[in-house]
């Protein structure tokens, strides 16, 4: 396993000052595209309008569990196959596992939001925000944009970053490959729409159980960093919101690095909230936070954010050196 924080720690390096390089994806697809057809070709082949609810229930456990079985079957053999080349195999593989992060290039999409709402007023800002979020952006005002921002960037943290780097940390790349592979296939099939309800049903079940841990650590390591850029009362009061609103989330794993972030800067996320003309009702993590949020805020939370996956990276090499003694 030490070998795995190694190559993680320096596919960590990477992926925070290089990210994903625009040329490359330009020519060829990436990774997780590839995984996105796969995904909605077994739907289109296995999830019918003329199954029942059994069969796509069915259907939709082998379907997936026959996706996360190939995707850790390529990671075994891109693992095997790069051992036959030390030491660069090992250079190669932090290079493969840079590419399913995303420090870099969700930094700078929330960034762009708090650039369009100094610069290019609600119309840019609505555009910049619809890059990242799924909601209506037409019905969002300036604080709703901020809102959706930083719940944007607390929970793809997790999603994102923390949840492969733990699956590759402990599994290595065929570990990190099906866990790509599922994050993916919740966001295209686990829907609780008439289409998906079903088939999608052991996909977001599962999902849920592969974030329950990264979700938790995600959160723990934004009130550590709150402690770092704000002070000992912010890092309490990120700790404080997180362990009273977490669960007041619609996801069981999602309001935990949001309810930390809304602690660490003191605004008011989550809420009712548009997701194709339906009003989605919730209830606001850290109610009394600041509820007129704007550029400022994201700014705040993106320091945050730069903290948290630096503590991250710092702890798997710390955990790294500890295991050669």
């Amino acid at each position: 396993m030490e070998i795995n924080l190694l190559i993680l720690f320096l596919a960590l390096l990477a992926d925070r000052y290089v990210g994903d390089p625009d040329w490359l994806w330009q020519r060829v697809p990436h990774p997780v595209v590839l995984f996105g057809k796969a995904i909605a070709f077994i739907d289109k082949r296995f999830n019918r309008a003329g199954h029942t609810e059994e069969e796509k229930r069915r259907n939709g456990f082998l379907a997936m569990l026959a996706l996360l079985l190939v995707a850790a079957g390529v990671g075994v053999l891109i693992h095997w196959a790069l051992t036959m080349i030390p030491p660069f195999g090992g250079l190669i593989e932090a290079l493969i596992v840079a590419v399913f992060l995303a420090q870099k290039s969700l930094g700078e999409h929330v960034a762009r939001v708090a650039d369009a709402l100094r610069n290019d007023g609600l119309v840019g800002a609505r555009r910049a925000v619809s890059m990242i979020v799924g909601r209506d952006p037409q019905v969002l005002d300036e604080a709703a944009i901020t809102r959706a921002a930083i719940e944007s960037l607390a929970e793809n943290t997790s999603d994102g970053i923390i949840a492969p780097a733990f699956w590759f940390a402990l599994l290595g790349l065929p570990g990190l490959l099906a866990y790509k592979m599922l994050n993916t296939a919740d966001s295209m099939i686990g829907h609780l729409n008439d289409r998906h309800r079903d088939f999608g049903r052991f996909a977001a079940k599962l999902d849920d159980v592969a974030n329950w841990i990264p979700a938790r650590l995600t959160g723990l390591l934004i009130a550590a960093a709150a402690w770092i850029v704000h002070g000992g009362k912010a890092a309490a009061r990120s700790f404080d919101v997180m362990m009273r609103d977490a669960r007041l989330h619609r996801s069981p794993n999602a309001g935990w690095p949001e309810a930390a972030m809304a602690g660490a800067i003191d605004v008011a996320l989550a809420g009712p909230r548009i997701y194709g003309g339906v009003v989605a009702n919730e209830p606001m993590l850290n109610g009394s936070g600041h509820r007129d949020a704007g550029a400022a805020h994201i700014d705040a939370a993106l320091r945050v954010y730069s903290v948290a996956t630096a503590l991250f990276t710092g702890v798997l090499l710390v955990l790294f050196f500890l295991g050669l003694f």
